[in-house]
């Protein structure tokens, strides 16, 4: 199994659309980031894990689901780097491959030396691009040949259904 563990503020902070949005509304923009990562997961079968860092939400350590995706607020003292570079450690093994998404240099070389690899903020933002380019023309190829419904359903009933589909709630 692959998996991606996100760097969260400094993936905000390089992608200019979240990082636009961070400035208005911080929140909002980690959600956006989670959101963002979900369709990476559904579309790639990575497990994605994002790694935000205390500072910005005080408190104790916090982990959570959002839409299946691992969000994790780390411990008062301890930074996003500190953290992922434990979780690269405890999750490395002959079957599953680690993949960390920062900007930060020296965060890169850090998990180099654990056996992960790397993905660059630009990467991963192109790589996001490239997917949501292929869902829309699988999406609008469905839709084209999309059958008609026995059973006629409002906009917000096919909505409802559809979260259903995803997995949301």
């Amino acid at each position: 199994m692959d998996i991606l563990i996100v760097d969260g503020y400094n993936i905000i902070g390089a992608w200019p659309e979240l990082n636009v949005l961070k400035n208005k509304d911080l929140a909002a923009a980690r959600d956006t980031l989670v959101e963002k990562m979900a369709e990476y997961q559904g579309y790639s079968g990575y497990r994605v894990i994002i790694v935000f860092d205390a500072h910005f939400v005080r408190g104790t350590q916090k982990k959570y689901k959002n839409y299946k995706v691992e969000v994790i607020f780390t411990k008062e003292n301890e930074s996003a780097d500190e953290r992922i570079e434990k979780m690269a450690i405890e999750l490395n093994n002959r079957k599953t491959q680690i993949y960390v998404a920062t900007s930060d240099f020296t965060e890169q070389w850090a998990i180099f030396g654990q056996g992960a690899l790397r993905k660059s903020a630009r990467e991963l933002l192109i790589e996001m691009h490239g997917m949501e380019r292929d869902i829309g023309k699988k999406v609008k190829k469905i839709k084209e040949r999309k059958p008609v419904a026995k059973i006629p359903l409002t906009k917000e009933v096919e909505e409802i259904f559809e979260k259903w589909r995803r997995g949301e709630k």
